[in-house]
């Protein structure tokens, strides 16, 4: 949809987010502005919500989809289904693979998780982020997809996909250097994929990630592992024992 400034594009990510629920015009100038609001900011909100309302009377419907953005008490609602949005979509995924997981079914939860992380193209409301958006669910939007790609990883490491898995989270750590749980999965990857140096050069990395962070010494799994690496440790062979150490 042509969306108008960043307060109209804000208004509606704030909206999405919160999709099927009254979010208060109090709630909403606060997602808007902060502490900073103008004296205008209710004003602004009708407006922006007004346009919004404008370019949605505009287009038909897709994919038998209903849309609609109500005023209801204590301010509106954005009324539509979940399937609809990709992070509703992403959700209903993770949900199946941890069925999938809890069953041990480790092909189908590497299939479903496979199929949500292909939902992202890149950070979600990116262009809200750099506008400096910081929202706690921006915050729960970053952590479900990193949650959804390390169960990917324990679904493939159980496939004995230890080299695709080294490979692919290789890519990613360097986004994330202080996760210590991708850390952990990594080093499991990359030890069974015969790169022992590589394995420990990832711990490093993580602890000296966390260090310029002014956070604590990696965590006792992680120095675990460690030392199972160090050692050659028998248990890193058996798939149960080697995830207990990553989880």
């Amino acid at each position: 949809m042509p969306l108008g400034g960043i307060r109209q594009r804000t208004a509606l990510a704030f909206l999405v987010l919160h999709a099927n629920t009254p979010v208060s015009a109090a709630r909403l100038v606060s997602a808007l502005w902060g502490t900073d609001e103008p004296t205008t900011a209710r004003k602004i909100v009708q407006n922006a919500v007004s346009g919004l309302r404008r370019i949605r009377a505009g287009r038909e419907p897709q994919h038998g989809s209903r849309i609609d953005l109500r005023t209801e008490p204590p301010g509106y609602v954005l009324h539509l289904a979940p399937e609809h949005v990709d992070y509703g979509r992403h959700r209903e995924l993770v949900d199946r693979a941890s069925r999938a997981l809890a069953d041990r079914s480790w092909a189908d939860a590497s299939a479903v998780l496979r199929e949500s992380s292909e939902l992202w193209r890149g950070d979600a409301l990116a262009d809200l982020a750099e506008a400096g958006v910081d929202w706690p669910e921006l915050t729960a939007l970053r952590e479900a997809r990193w949650n959804a790609l390390e169960d990917r990883a324990v679904a493939d490491l159980m496939l004995g996909r230890h080299r695709e898995v080294a490979a692919e989270l290789g890519a990613v750590t360097t986004a994330k250097p202080a996760r210590e749980r991708l850390c952990r999965l990594h080093m499991v990857a990359l030890y069974r994929s015969g790169r022992q140096a590589d394995a420990l050069e990832a711990y490093r990395r993580v602890r000296s990630a966390l260090a310029e962070l002014g956070r604590r010494a990696p965590s006792p799994r992680s120095q675990a592992l460690e030392q199972a690496v160090l050692s050659h440790a028998p248990e890193l062979d058996a798939a149960d024992a080697a995830l207990r150490l990553a989880a």
